[in-house]
């Protein structure tokens, strides 16, 4: 815009001429050329002349350079007069740069301004969008009293405009007129009222912009809106988005119900003993009822899930606190992925997304740690960024992944961030005092540090040294005399402080070396800091009160010294600890006491993240960065008890007669409609059973790689999101129509089920087909689309012997009949699950095409050929055999002395489990070494990873003293060695626990051949292999000696070979079946190479770490 123009600087000086330098272009115009060599008074003269031009391209080059100059942050408001002559061009290029101008100096120069403003109004009804749009912009900016009925005016008729930008213009002027007179607040609701009914993508963000300023209380304005806001959410432009998402948020918590009140309903699942059956039964019945999720409730969560994919950083942040602040907790992780993602954007968009983040890990630290690698330090990250990420990883510590995190703490205690370091330092004491299994370790490697020739880093370790020893200060006299002689180096004054309160606190348990700190610490009194000084007189005071036999004479000479201090509060100090512990005739009462005064016991500190208390502001706010409440924050409602009446999101119909139609789809207009057509209302329930399908999978089974969840929990969420796309689309309906309507369905439905039990046929390529006729016509009545349907009914055997008849569709026949037979036996089980989901008739696309087939249904004998046949990938050689050795290895659940008592171990059986075919077993060993009985020892809280499932064992009465009791559980860990988190509770307590596989326990052992073992390795290998070389003594690669220690590390079967330098391990991950093969071939001298094929590349790579250093050693 601004490439062959110059700007000038109002300031003089050297500035100038660089600015000059720059905008200089080899196409220079005739009058700016002189314009080098002007003086300041005259810098923009040329510009003045060209705008009084006759020719336009002279006015437009002169406005091209005046709004470059704008960009560039110049002062460019002595040019208005000139400019604003211009107004009434007729050339529209002029025209609409001299609108830019005039919005951004209309403020500043309000008196030419209102000279124009007829030429303002004139423009607003000008032909050209833009100039309407342009003038309302500026008519708006002009910020005068006097001319607040005209901008009501203008922007009531701009809100009824036929352009889009225009209203969305008039949106943005609400906000303007209302904070320049508030009092039009009322005729600017009307405004906004009408102008949230607009239907117009372009407008819906600014308009909810202006209800937040102007009414954000006036939630009834909401009502009407809400589903049609929630639909057009993935169109609008993003900024509208982000207000969109977080008005919604607010309207979210003031009229639905908590959905986290479902887990509190699921306790308590026993009957009481003296309860009578009717008692139970309403109990049962009022906890059913407790909770179930409004449909306009999920609308919104589903509806705002894709913009988690938003480029847009604000977008994606505005989603995620929508789903903290109103989803359900089994859904909120589902957007950890989304802004682990925003890591990778500029550093201010990282600075608040962790700082979102530590707020959340707080609370639920599943969420974050499978990306705790994400939050590791960089070199290259600012302080700011370096202290957050060590703020998460704090909060995201536990028993699984200290020692990682320790290591990683070592390399930062380095860094060259003094503050970086200083703050990693807190950190390891930290997790020294939430993780009691490391707080040795920590302590250790802090005294460590204790030597490090960095004085802040020692200063530091000596300030969080002492707050861990409060906590356990018998056990620690070396540590405090090796603190002692760090005096004499120690410079820094918190760190000399801390010790000296150390020594103090602890004077009983080194009574050799408290005495000589006094007297060093005195020689040098006057010259220390004041924080020192104030230290310095406790310890005397605790000495005297202690071993006054040696320090008498020190502690009143360092009182005597404190008395005549610079420092007042020093001088207070001094003269209440003489009057404390020295008694004489002037003593009070407090005398007696002094010893119990200095020497009480003190609580030991408690280190908590500075982002505890923050959660109460709303995610994503300037309010929750700040940890203060900004000006116009909105603070979210808590949920209501009782959800306010859901018909008042319901929209009349006569508003409704206008709805659009996509392009490309014929449709007629017809008042009595539903709120979305029928051909919508169809494909918002596809997609909705699509959508929940992809959610319940990712909410389920996000780590599963196989993809194949349950039918019944497909099933289950798309029979709930089809209730709610049906209450979204029949909004319009009265009520009566929706009963019958309802009812209708409901029998249409038994009629069809029991039809379908009678003659064993499917109507799932009818009902596909009748939706798609559905969708493509909306003007049939349901009778005509009914009769269709039942003319168009094929038998499923028709429909395979036709397939039958093309070759080409066999294996898809054969696939559909095996999945039909499947469900059919899941049906017999579970015979309740009324709704089919739409995605389970996928399995028919292929032959649902419906046409006249003149040959006749299978023959039984065919059938029975069909159902005989083994459609599964894997050969039927290869089975699950009996583990070849199952090892005794215990690992400890619950220590004796953690547990109160309660003592618990876990190890592997290595047999099917019992609760499910993907689940690993796993056995409890429950040991009671009290001397009283332990009672109602269950499973409590479990914090699985995200698809994790858990069988856990029913509730043990009591266990007697010394007793001991094994119990079975099963574990699905979905082929990860992810730790499974749980609480196991007693009467009384509850312990958190976890459980960590090994790799090998996930695995289930395989019988097959050599030749089934090689065809299945061909086909494995590429990604699929991973081999490394093995360095051992000959005598251990002998075969005896290589199945024993292959089989202790992982539970394969062992394979026949035909060579004896080669021996061959076989097993199938037990989640979904995946083969596992593994090959030790022996090589010349004393290598072997280990090759792992599978399709589970991370499994295999972390069993050949594990198998690696076994068969390397002897």
């Amino acid at each position: 815009m601004s490439s062959n123009s110059f700007a000038y600087s109002e300031q003089s000086g050297g500035g100038e001429a660089t600015e000059l330098g720059q905008e200089a272009t080899s196409t220079i115009s005739p009058s700016g050329a002189f314009g080098l060599f002007s003086s300041d008074l005259k810098k923009n003269e040329d510009l003045k002349q060209m705008l009084e031009s006759n020719k336009d391209s002279a006015k437009l080059d002169a406005m091209k350079r005046i709004v470059g100059m704008i960009a560039k942050g110049k002062n460019a408001s002595e040019l208005f007069p000139a400019v604003v002559k211009n107004v009434a061009s007729k050339n529209i290029e002029i025209k609409k740069l001299v609108y830019v101008y005039l919005v951004r100096y209309a403020e500043e120069q309000q008196d030419l301004a209102l000279l124009s403003i007829s030429t303002f109004q004139r423009a607003l009804k000008d032909p050209n969008q833009l100039i309407r749009a342009s003038a309302l912009r500026v008519l708006s900016s002009i910020r005068v009293p006097i001319i607040v009925p005209i901008m009501m005016l203008a922007i009531k008729e701009a809100s009824a405009d036929l352009s889009p930008y225009v209203r969305k213009n008039a949106a943005h002027a609400i906000q303007k007129l209302y904070s320049l007179d508030p009092e039009q607040k009322e005729m600017l609701i009307e405004v906004i009222e009408k102008l949230l009914k607009d239907k117009s993508t372009l407008v819906a963000g600014s308009v909810v912009m202006a209800f937040e300023e102007v009414c954000p209380d006036r939630i009834d304005l909401i009502h009407k809106n809400y589903r049609k806001l929630c639909n057009l959410l993935v169109d609008v432009e993003e900024w509208g988005q982000v207000v969109i998402i977080h008005m919604l948020t607010r309207y979210a918590r003031t009229q639905f119900v908590s959905p986290w009140k479902e887990e509190d309903g699921l306790e308590d699942d026993e009957k009481n003993f003296y309860d009578s059956d009717d008692d139970q039964k309403e109990k049962t019945d009022k906890r059913k009822k407790s909770y179930t999720m409004d449909p306009d409730h999920r609308l919104l969560i589903r509806n705002t899930k894709p913009l988690l994919q938003s480029r847009n950083a604000a977008v994606v942040m505005a989603v995620a606190q929508l789903y903290w602040h109103i989803s359900p907790k089994s859904e909120v992780g589902i957007i950890s992925k989304s802004l682990v993602r925003l890591l990778r954007s500029n550093r201010e968009v990282q600075y608040i997304v962790l700082q979102n983040i530590a707020t959340m890990s707080i609370q639920r630290k599943g969420m974050f740690e499978p990306y705790l690698k994400s939050f590791y330090v960089r070199s290259t990250d600012p302080t700011m960024i370096k202290t957050l990420k060590l703020e998460i990883l704090t909060n995201l510590a536990n028993e699984a992944n200290i020692s990682t995190l320790l290591r990683e703490f070592q390399t930062y205690v380095k860094s060259q961030d003094k503050e970086f370091a200083a703050a990693t330092i807190q950190t390891i004491g930290r997790c020294a005092t939430n993780i009691s299994e490391v707080t040795d370790t920590c302590l250790n490697g802090l005294v460590c540090l204790l030597s490090n020739r960095d004085e802040i880093v020692v200063a530091e370790s000596v300030v969080v040294i002492k707050k861990l020893l409060q906590m356990q200060p018998a056990q620690h006299g070396e540590i405090i005399k090796h603190m002692a002689k760090l005096l004499d180096s120690i410079t820094v004054p918190v760190a000399r402080a801390s010790i000296l309160w150390l020594i103090g606190e602890n004077c009983e348990r080194v009574p050799k070396i408290a005495p000589d700190v006094l007297r060093k610490m005195a020689k040098g009194f006057t010259s220390e800091d004041d924080l020192v000084k104030l230290q310095i007189l406790n310890l005397g005071a605790k000495l005297y009160l202690t071993n006054s036999k040696q320090t008498k004479l020190l502690t009143q000479y360092i009182l005597n010294l404190g008395k005549y201090d610079q420092n007042y509060d020093i001088r207070d100090r001094t003269r209440f600890i003489r009057q404390l512990i020295v008694p004489n005739e002037k003593s009070g009462a407090l005398s007696k006491y002094a010893k119990k005064i200095f020497l009480a016991q003190k609580p030991a500190p408690l280190l908590e993240s500075p982002f505890k208390d923050r959660d109460h502001f709303q995610l994503g706010t300037l309010s929750h960065t700040l940890n203060t409440k900004a000006t116009g924050y909105l603070e979210l409602s808590n949920w209501p008890e009782v959800a306010p009446d859901p018909s008042v999101r319901n929209v009349e119909v006569i508003e409704l007669a206008k709805e659009w139609t996509p392009a490309g789809k014929a449709k007629k207009e017809n008042p009595a409609k539903k709120f979305y057509s029928e051909s919508e209302e169809e494909e918002d329930s596809s997609d909705s059973s699509s959508d929940s399908d992809s959610e319940s999978g990712s909410a389920s089974g996000e780590q599963e790689e196989e993809g194949d969840s349950s039918d019944d929990s497909s099933e289950d969420s798309s029979s709930e999101h089809k209730s709610d796309s049906e209450s979204a689309s029949e909004v319009g309906n009265k009520r009566t129509a929706k009963r019958n309507s309802k009812s209708k369905r409901k029998r249409d439905s038994e009629d069809g089920e029991n039809e379908n039990e009678k003659s064993k046929t499917s109507d799932s390529s009818n009902a596909d087909s009748s939706s798609i006729e559905e969708s493509s016509s909306d003007s049939e009545s349901e009778s005509e689309s009914e009769s269709e349907s039942e003319s168009r009914k094929v038998t499923k055997a028709e429909h395979m012997n036709y397939a039958l008849s093309k070759k080409n569709l066999l294996p898809q026949v054969l696939y559909a009949f095996t999945q039909e037979k499947e469900k059919k036996t899941k049906q017999n089980i579970n015979p309740l699950t009324k709704d089919v989901s739409l995605l389970d008739l996928d399995d028919f696309n292929p032959v649902s095409t419906p046409v006249a087939l003149p040959t006749p249904a299978l023959s039984p004998s065919l059938i029975a050929d069909l159902e005989g046949l083994n459609l599964s990938t894997t050969s039927s050689v290869i089975t699950v055999s009996t583990p070849v050795f199952v090892p005794v290895k215990t690992h400890v659940l619950l220590h004796r002395m953690s547990g109160k008592g309660l003592a618990a171990h876990y190890f592997f059986p290595r047999q099917p489990c019992i609760f499910g075919d993907k689940m690993v077993s796993v056995q409890i060993t429950l040991n009671n070494t009290t001397d009283r009985k332990i009672e109602n020892i269950h499973i409590g809280g479990k914090r699985l990873p995200v698809g994790m499932q858990m069988h856990v064992f029913n509730t043990i009465e009591s266990l007697e003293p010394e007793g001991s009791i094994t119990v079975s559980m099963g574990i699905d860990f979905c082929d990860s060695t992810q730790t499974a988190s749980f609480q196991l509770c007693t009467k009384d307590d509850c312990f958190n626990v976890n459980i960590q596989p090994p790799v090998g326990e996930l695995l289930l052992p395989v019988a097959m051949s050599e030749k089934d073992f090689k065809k299945e390795q061909g086909m494995l290998t590429g990604m699929n292999e991973t081999s490394t070389v093995i360095i051992a003594a000959p005598q251990n690669f002998t075969p005896s000696v290589i199945l024993q220690k292959v089989v202790n590390v992982a539970n394969v079967g062992v394979v026949p070979s035909g060579q004896d330098h080669i021996h061959r391990f076989a097993a199938k991950t037990v989640h979904s079946g995946s083969l596992m093969l593994v090959t030790v071939e022996l090589k010349e001298g004393s290598t072997a190479q280990l090759i792992i094929n599978t399709e589970k590349t991370v499994i295999g790579s972390v069993l050949l770490r594990e198998l690696k250093p076994v068969l390397s050693q002897g």
